[in-house]
Protein backbone atom coordinates (compact mmCIF):
# COMPACT_ATOMS: atom_id res chain seq x y z
CA UNK A 1 0.00 0.00 0.00
CA UNK A 2 1.68 3.05 -1.33
CA UNK A 3 1.54 6.22 -0.70
CA UNK A 4 0.20 9.38 -1.77
CA UNK A 5 2.21 10.03 -4.77
CA UNK A 6 2.51 14.05 -4.88
CA UNK A 7 3.63 14.53 -8.35
CA UNK A 8 1.88 15.54 -11.32
CA UNK A 9 0.52 12.48 -13.16
CA UNK A 10 -1.12 11.93 -16.72
CA UNK A 11 -4.73 11.49 -16.05
CA UNK A 12 -5.87 7.78 -16.47
CA UNK A 13 -8.19 7.10 -19.50
CA UNK A 14 -11.24 6.40 -18.33
CA UNK A 15 -11.91 2.21 -17.11
CA UNK A 16 -14.57 0.32 -19.49
CA UNK A 17 -17.41 -0.90 -18.34
CA UNK A 18 -15.94 -4.44 -18.39
CA UNK A 19 -12.96 -3.20 -16.29
CA UNK A 20 -15.31 -1.70 -13.34
CA UNK A 21 -17.22 -4.71 -13.20
CA UNK A 22 -14.12 -7.26 -13.37
CA UNK A 23 -12.97 -5.19 -10.60
CA UNK A 24 -15.99 -5.67 -7.84
CA UNK A 25 -16.73 -9.49 -9.30
CA UNK A 26 -15.13 -11.06 -5.91
CA UNK A 27 -16.49 -9.55 -2.86
CA UNK A 28 -13.46 -8.27 -0.21
CA UNK A 29 -12.13 -10.28 2.04
CA UNK A 30 -13.90 -9.11 5.90
CA UNK A 31 -13.37 -6.34 7.38
CA UNK A 32 -11.49 -4.47 3.95
CA UNK A 33 -14.17 -1.64 4.19
CA UNK A 34 -13.22 -0.40 7.36
CA UNK A 35 -9.44 -1.16 6.36
CA UNK A 36 -9.76 1.41 3.56
CA UNK A 37 -11.64 4.08 5.38
CA UNK A 38 -8.80 4.14 7.71
CA UNK A 39 -6.41 4.46 4.53
CA UNK A 40 -8.41 7.26 3.11
CA UNK A 41 -8.36 8.62 6.33
CA UNK A 42 -4.26 9.04 6.60
CA UNK A 43 -3.69 9.58 2.95
CA UNK A 44 -2.41 6.20 1.85
CA UNK A 45 -3.44 4.05 -1.53
CA UNK A 46 -4.44 0.56 -1.50
CA UNK A 47 -4.63 -2.06 -3.72
CA UNK A 48 -7.85 -2.09 -5.96
CA UNK A 49 -10.22 -4.44 -5.03
CA UNK A 50 -9.24 -6.65 -8.33
CA UNK A 51 -6.14 -6.44 -7.29
CA UNK A 52 -7.41 -8.08 -3.63
CA UNK A 53 -9.02 -10.56 -4.97
CA UNK A 54 -5.95 -11.24 -7.37
CA UNK A 55 -3.56 -11.75 -4.12
CA UNK A 56 -6.31 -13.54 -2.23
CA UNK A 57 -5.68 -16.12 -5.21
CA UNK A 58 -2.50 -16.40 -5.46
CA UNK A 59 -1.85 -16.91 -2.00
CA UNK A 60 -4.57 -19.54 -2.30
CA UNK A 61 -2.91 -21.45 -5.16
CA UNK A 62 0.20 -21.17 -3.62
CA UNK A 63 -1.36 -22.26 -0.05
CA UNK A 64 1.12 -19.86 0.89
CA UNK A 65 2.73 -20.70 4.45
CA UNK A 66 5.11 -17.43 4.56
CA UNK A 67 5.06 -14.35 2.68
CA UNK A 68 6.34 -10.71 2.73
CA UNK A 69 5.00 -7.46 2.30
CA UNK A 70 6.84 -4.07 1.51
CA UNK A 71 4.04 -1.80 2.52
CA UNK A 72 1.51 -2.27 5.34
CA UNK A 73 -0.82 0.56 4.95
CA UNK A 74 -3.67 -0.33 6.77
CA UNK A 75 -4.18 -3.78 6.26
CA UNK A 76 -6.17 -4.03 3.01
CA UNK A 77 -3.41 -6.17 0.66
CA UNK A 78 -2.73 -8.09 4.46
CA UNK A 79 -6.07 -9.08 4.72
CA UNK A 80 -6.67 -9.83 1.14
CA UNK A 81 -3.37 -12.29 1.45
CA UNK A 82 -4.21 -13.63 4.94
CA UNK A 83 -7.18 -14.29 3.15
CA UNK A 84 -6.17 -17.16 1.03
CA UNK A 85 -2.43 -18.33 2.90
CA UNK A 86 -2.39 -21.99 4.97
CA UNK A 87 -3.85 -21.80 8.20
CA UNK A 88 -1.01 -21.80 9.83
CA UNK A 89 0.59 -19.27 7.34
CA UNK A 90 2.58 -15.67 8.50
CA UNK A 91 2.64 -13.10 7.36
CA UNK A 92 5.52 -10.03 7.17
CA UNK A 93 4.67 -6.95 6.59
CA UNK A 94 7.17 -4.05 6.51
CA UNK A 95 6.04 -0.37 6.81
CA UNK A 96 7.87 2.98 7.63
CA UNK A 97 4.76 4.48 9.43
CA UNK A 98 3.70 2.85 12.78
CA UNK A 99 0.29 4.76 13.38
CA UNK A 100 -0.79 2.74 9.68
CA UNK A 101 0.58 -0.50 10.79
CA UNK A 102 -1.66 0.08 14.45
CA UNK A 103 -4.33 0.62 11.62
CA UNK A 104 -3.61 -2.41 9.98
CA UNK A 105 -3.12 -4.28 13.37
CA UNK A 106 -6.59 -3.89 14.31
CA UNK A 107 -8.43 -4.57 10.64
CA UNK A 108 -6.41 -7.82 11.40
CA UNK A 109 -7.88 -8.47 14.46
CA UNK A 110 -11.21 -7.79 13.74
CA UNK A 111 -11.03 -10.18 11.01
CA UNK A 112 -10.41 -12.54 13.58
CA UNK A 113 -6.60 -13.38 12.15
CA UNK A 114 -4.57 -13.90 15.52
CA UNK A 115 -2.07 -11.58 16.06
CA UNK A 116 1.00 -14.36 15.29
CA UNK A 117 -0.46 -14.71 12.01
CA UNK A 118 1.16 -11.35 10.96
CA UNK A 119 4.42 -10.07 12.20
CA UNK A 120 4.70 -5.91 11.57
CA UNK A 121 8.04 -4.99 11.20
CA UNK A 122 8.33 -0.69 11.54
CA UNK A 123 11.33 0.48 9.52
CA UNK A 124 12.82 0.91 6.30
CA UNK A 125 12.18 -1.63 3.69
CA UNK A 126 15.71 -1.71 2.35
CA UNK A 127 17.01 -1.89 5.92
CA UNK A 128 14.46 -4.89 6.99
CA UNK A 129 14.65 -6.95 3.96
CA UNK A 130 18.09 -7.88 3.59
CA UNK A 131 17.41 -9.33 7.62
CA UNK A 132 14.89 -11.84 6.24
CA UNK A 133 16.18 -15.50 5.34
CA UNK A 134 16.76 -16.08 1.72
CA UNK A 135 14.34 -18.59 -0.04
CA UNK A 136 11.98 -18.56 2.82
CA UNK A 137 8.86 -17.09 1.15
CA UNK A 138 5.88 -18.22 -1.10
CA UNK A 139 5.51 -14.95 -2.07
CA UNK A 140 6.59 -11.40 -1.87
CA UNK A 141 4.96 -8.24 -2.75
CA UNK A 142 5.84 -5.00 -3.14
CA UNK A 143 3.69 -1.81 -2.73
CA UNK A 144 6.53 0.61 -1.21
CA UNK A 145 8.28 3.13 -2.61
CA UNK A 146 8.23 3.08 -6.16
CA UNK A 147 11.59 4.70 -6.28
CA UNK A 148 13.10 2.09 -4.60
CA UNK A 149 11.41 -0.74 -6.95
CA UNK A 150 14.48 -1.98 -8.62
CA UNK A 151 15.95 -3.09 -5.00
CA UNK A 152 12.96 -4.54 -4.30
CA UNK A 153 13.25 -6.94 -7.40
CA UNK A 154 16.42 -7.97 -5.82
CA UNK A 155 15.60 -8.34 -2.65
CA UNK A 156 12.77 -10.57 -3.82
CA UNK A 157 14.11 -12.41 -6.04
CA UNK A 158 16.44 -13.81 -3.08
CA UNK A 159 13.37 -14.10 -0.57
CA UNK A 160 11.35 -16.58 -3.21
CA UNK A 161 11.61 -19.81 -2.80
CA UNK A 162 11.47 -21.84 -6.32
CA UNK A 163 8.34 -21.53 -7.75
CA UNK A 164 7.36 -18.55 -5.29
CA UNK A 165 5.86 -15.19 -6.87
CA UNK A 166 7.09 -11.88 -6.67
CA UNK A 167 4.17 -9.17 -7.45
CA UNK A 168 4.77 -5.69 -7.62
CA UNK A 169 1.86 -3.24 -7.50
CA UNK A 170 1.65 0.42 -8.86
CA UNK A 171 3.13 -1.65 -12.37
CA UNK A 172 1.58 0.57 -14.82
CA UNK A 173 1.27 4.01 -12.55
CA UNK A 174 -2.10 5.27 -13.24
CA UNK A 175 -1.09 4.82 -17.18
CA UNK A 176 2.18 6.76 -16.90
CA UNK A 177 4.75 3.94 -17.75
CA UNK A 178 3.09 3.19 -20.42
CA UNK A 179 3.20 6.94 -22.05
CA UNK A 180 6.93 6.49 -23.52
CA UNK A 181 7.37 10.72 -22.99
CA UNK A 182 7.01 10.26 -19.59
CA UNK A 183 10.25 10.63 -17.78
CA UNK A 184 9.61 11.17 -14.03
CA UNK A 185 11.98 9.80 -12.20
CA UNK A 186 9.25 7.35 -10.45
CA UNK A 187 7.87 5.89 -13.72
CA UNK A 188 11.60 5.81 -15.34
CA UNK A 189 12.66 3.49 -11.80
CA UNK A 190 8.86 1.15 -12.24
CA UNK A 191 9.68 0.71 -16.44
CA UNK A 192 13.33 -0.52 -14.80
CA UNK A 193 12.08 -2.98 -12.31
CA UNK A 194 9.93 -4.09 -15.16
CA UNK A 195 12.79 -4.59 -17.40
CA UNK A 196 15.27 -6.08 -14.65
CA UNK A 197 12.02 -8.83 -14.00
CA UNK A 198 11.50 -9.38 -17.88
CA UNK A 199 14.89 -9.67 -18.14
CA UNK A 200 15.81 -12.21 -15.63
CA UNK A 201 16.47 -15.79 -16.19
CA UNK A 202 15.09 -16.69 -12.64
CA UNK A 203 11.54 -15.09 -13.55
CA UNK A 204 8.94 -15.52 -15.78
CA UNK A 205 6.33 -12.97 -15.47
CA UNK A 206 2.87 -11.67 -16.71
CA UNK A 207 1.66 -8.11 -16.37
CA UNK A 208 -2.14 -7.79 -15.47
CA UNK A 209 -3.99 -4.48 -16.01
CA UNK A 210 -6.03 -4.88 -12.74
CA UNK A 211 -5.81 -2.06 -10.41
CA UNK A 212 -2.95 -0.07 -10.99
CA UNK A 213 -1.22 -2.62 -12.77
CA UNK A 214 0.20 -5.94 -11.18
CA UNK A 215 3.43 -7.76 -11.64
CA UNK A 216 3.66 -11.46 -10.82
CA UNK A 217 6.44 -13.42 -12.06
CA UNK A 218 7.12 -17.22 -10.82
CA UNK A 219 10.91 -17.97 -9.50
CA UNK A 220 12.36 -20.64 -11.49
Amino acid sequence: MGPVNAAAKTPAARPSASAVWAEAFVPEAEGAAAARAAAERMGVVPVSQGAASVLTFLTSVLQARAVAEVGTGTGVSGLALLRGMAPEGILTSIDTEPEHQAAAREAFNAAGYPTRRARLIAGAALQVLPKLSDGAYDLVLVDGDPLEYVEYVEQGLRLLRPGGLLVLNHALADGRVADERNEDDEVVIIREALTAVSDSDELAPVLLPVGDGLLVARRA
